[in-house]
């Protein structure tokens, strides 16, 4: 017998496939998407809850950390600008989003996730 035989005969045959029921098609993709939302989405939510919850806590005082690493110490709050001091003489107004982390005094900032 060659191999193209030998396939056909193992092959089931045509009316003799089973058909799985709806429901337990859709009880697979139900446990998916559960899954993908407690591996992806939830976490992503839990960070960005902690990101704002961060934002909105800084006052002026504050010595911050830009996302491209800038280090520098806030002056002045206002609704989604802050004037930052970096150097002496040197004041710049940044958006509140660019904050990537707030520091104790003291404290270096932490590697990049």
């Amino acid at each position: 017998m060659n191999l193209t035989g030998m396939f056909l005969a193992m092959a089931a045959p045509a009316g003799a496939q089973s058909q799985q029921s709806p429901a337990f098609n859709f009880g697979w993709i139900a446990i998916m998407l559960a899954i993908f939302y407690f591996i992806l989405i939830r976490p992503q939510q839990k960070r960005e809850k902690e990101r704002r919850a961060l934002l909105d806590t800084v006052k002026s005082g504050d010595r911050i950390v830009f996302g491209g690493g800038i280090l520098g110490v806030v002056t002045n709050v206002k609704d989604k600008i802050l004037t930052v001091k970096i150097a002496d003489n040197v004041k710049i107004e940044v958006s509140r989003a660019a904050v990537s982390q707030i520091l104790s005094k003291g404290d270096q900032p932490e590697a990049a996730e």
